[in-house]
């Protein structure tokens, strides 16, 4: 919109709105998924940019998006000898360069450093790009063969790339990190270790109940022995289960 002021000012908003999927920066009008996990197919978007003027005028327009499953077994990461800032500014370019000497549709997945502190976003000189390719049948292509590819084209990727950096370029292949582990694994691996920690702290207390047990068992004995002895109590039983007294007859004395 050419004007200005408020009447140059245009905001945008998705007219049949499939905010659960999707939604779309109203400043800037970048649209981005909210959740289309186990979801495939083509969602068709009606979007709408409008401007703020008194008269308030609007064009709308169709964006087609096409929600792919892709599986973290078929990442690739390329490796480049760039400062991740630099990088990410020519995110686009790395993706073209890629797709033209690899022959297949490219998605970068990720674009990140070793060096996670801001203050060496721009001196790390080492940046991993995650991607994936698809080939024209839109089936994921498999990672050894994306791999073999980026080594027959190493060259002429880093010839292409040096021209988009202006600098000197190398690539390198490097592992892609790996697929989490699935909710249910993770619960299962706590469970087991709450368990075996529970199974262990059970163990630990009946060995210290049994000790104890043992030192008051040889207490109460020695204490049992000595009031048989009739050192502790001035009475004793006879056999018929009488009290009798410990202490001598008077004519004992005599």
């Amino acid at each position: 919109d050419p004007d200005s002021g408020d009447n140059g000012l245009l905001l945008y908003s998705l007219v049949r709105s499939q905010t659960n999927e999707f939604d779309i920066n109203e400043h800037t009008g970048q649209i981005f998924t909210v959740s289309v996990a186990g979801k495939t197919g083509t969602f068709n978007l009606e979007v709408q940019a409008a401007d703020q003027g008194t008269r308030r005028l609007t064009a709308q327009t169709t964006v087609s998006v096409t929600v792919d499953s892709s599986s973290s077994s078929n990442i690739v990461m390329v490796v480049l000898n760039q400062t991740i800032n630099v990088v990410e500014r020519r995110s686009a370019e790395v993706q073209r360069v890629l797709e033209d000497k690899l022959g297949w549709n490219v998605y970068v997945v990720n674009i990140y450093s070793k060096e996670f502190e801001s203050k060496a976003r721009s001196s790390t000189d080492e940046t991993q790009v995650n991607i994936i390719a698809f080939d024209e049948a839109n089936k994921e292509v498999p990672a050894e063969d994306v791999k073999r590819k980026l080594r027959e084209q190493k060259g002429d990727i880093e010839l292409e790339l040096e021209k988009v950096f202006s600098a000197s370029v190398s690539t390198a292949i490097g592992e892609a990190p790996a697929a989490p582990e699935s909710p249910e694994l993770v619960a299962t691996i706590v469970l087991g270790v709450l368990l075996a920690g529970t199974f262990i702290a059970f163990l630990a207390y009946v060995l210290l109940d049994l000790r104890r047990k043992r030192k008051h068992g040889k207490q109460d004995l020695v204490k049992k022995v000595e009031i048989m002895e009739g050192i502790d109590s001035p009475w004793a039983a006879d056999k018929n289960g009488s009290l009798k007294s410990l202490d001598k007859p008077e004519h004992m004395n005599n």
